[in-house]
């Protein structure tokens, strides 16, 4: 099978977190990515216990062009969490599998000699600009102004001129996914994640956010201002009660399609930060061993059967079955995507997204692989099982996975 799969020796999840995810236009609408991934990168460092100085790299992603200074987000990260001036600071982008690449980079370079990576990635939807590419050199008389919402049309591939709903339509037609079959494994999805929110399930992962000024000696002030009368934002905002003949009532986005509103992901803003390290060097108990990633290349047309490729690489090379994965997290771009991946699969949904995904909470792009391994790693260590894969689809036609272990497993498998 064609592919990268990389195996690591020595390496682990130290501690991850992140910002609750909030809905587009909502608290943290106005909110600089910089400045909520800076927000998580001092917030990941506290909560470990590391000294900012013990960190010899940073790794940071954003898709949107979501502020003045987004060239800089990397490194503006780095230097307000307290990273040392000396080190370095990258840029990396595999659109929704970001996260997962940020922490394939990390674990590369602490196997190749490196102490301590932290990977941020940051993502407002609510900031994707309007945007016009051919205004340059002015506006011509009469002539026709191109500006378009760089968020809606970031949805739309050229190449098979699809948008990503339409794929999400097309695996449902190969695999005969129904209207209502997609609809169910929303409802699904909806239930578990309210219910992970009411239970307190995310609270270790889930930082507070609130107004905040970020100091770096001798440089200008960052921070977070909330909007007036908000003082602090603590939770998700997407899960919500609904009912199957809710989700039934709504409109296909496409003719003769099965993809709506309902059992889409939302759109949120968002940001997750996690620390990379050498398990040989860990004083203390950390989050998760880093086995392996595996990243393929699909149809375009057919972007969201990536994890299913993705997933077997993984399973080939690493010499383990699916039955020996105790949970799986698997993005939920859109319901009918992740029904025909369990369906290529043969996974049933008990070990799938046990507590939500992005149809319940959301999905802000760059910032959902990191949500997906440190929730799939809690849940590991709660359940006593060693084995967990999250995986997700890439925009454009591609999937990655990577694969965990707890290591606080007591048993015999």
């Amino acid at each position: 099978m064609s592919g990268q799969y990389s195996a690591f020796s020595d390496v682990v999840i130290v501690d991850a977190v992140r910002t609750p995810w909030v809905d587009l236009g909502g608290a943290l609408a106005q909110i600089s990515p910089i400045d909520l991934g800076i927000k998580v990168g001092r917030e990941v460092l506290a909560r470990a216990a590391i000294d900012p100085q013990q960190i010899d790299s940073v790794l940071a992603g954003s898709m949107a062009q979501a502020s003045f200074d987004a060239y800089l987000l990397p490194r503006h990260i780095g230097l307000y969490s307290g990273v040392a001036q000396s080190v370095p600071a990258l840029g990396v982008q595999r659109i929704c599998a970001t996260g997962f690449e940020l922490l394939r980079q990390a674990a590369l370079q602490v196997g190749d000699g490196g102490q301590m990576a932290l990977c941020v990635a940051a993502e407002s939807m609510s900031r994707n600009p309007i945007a016009a590419y051919t205004h340059r050199d002015g506006f011509p008389l009469g002539g026709t102004v191109q500006f378009k919402d760089f968020l809606w049309e970031a949805l739309y591939d050229p190449a098979p001129a699809v948008d990503m709903i339409a794929t999400a339509d097309n695996l449902a037609k190969r695999y005969g996914l129904s209207r209502e079959a997609v609809d169910g494994y929303a409802l699904l999805s909806h239930q578990r994640a309210l219910e992970s929110q009411v239970l307190g399930r995310w609270s270790a992962e889930i930082v507070a956010v609130g107004n905040e000024r970020f100091e770096l000696a001798g440089y200008q002030p960052r921070g977070i201002e909330l909007p007036r009368r908000v003082e602090t934002v603590t939770q998700d905002s997407h899960p919500r009660t609904t009912t199957l003949a809710a989700l039934s009532r709504l409109r296909a986005i496409h003719t003769d399609g099965v993809q709506t509103a309902g059992n889409s992901c939302a759109v949120v803003d968002g940001a997750a930060a996690a620390l990379v390290g050498r398990a040989s060097q860990s004083k203390t108990p950390v989050l998760a061993h880093l086995l392996a990633s595996a990243v393929i290349g699909v149809a375009p047309e057919f972007m969201g059967i990536g994890p299913t490729p993705a997933i077997q690489l993984l399973l080939q090379r690493s010499g383990l079955a699916l039955s020996d994965i105790g949970r799986l997290e698997i993005n939920e771009a859109q319901a009918a995507q992740v029904l025909a991946v369990a369906q290529t699969l043969e996974l049933d949904c008990d070990r799938l997204n046990c507590q939500g995904g992005s149809l319940g909470i959301g999905h802000p792009l760059a910032a959902t692989g990191l949500r997906l391994l440190m929730t799939l790693a809690r849940q590991l260590r709660e359940e006593n099982l060693r084995y967990g894969i999250a995986a997700a689809c890439v925009g454009g036609g591609q999937g990655m996975a990577l694969l965990i272990e707890n290591p606080a497993f007591i048993g015999s498998n």
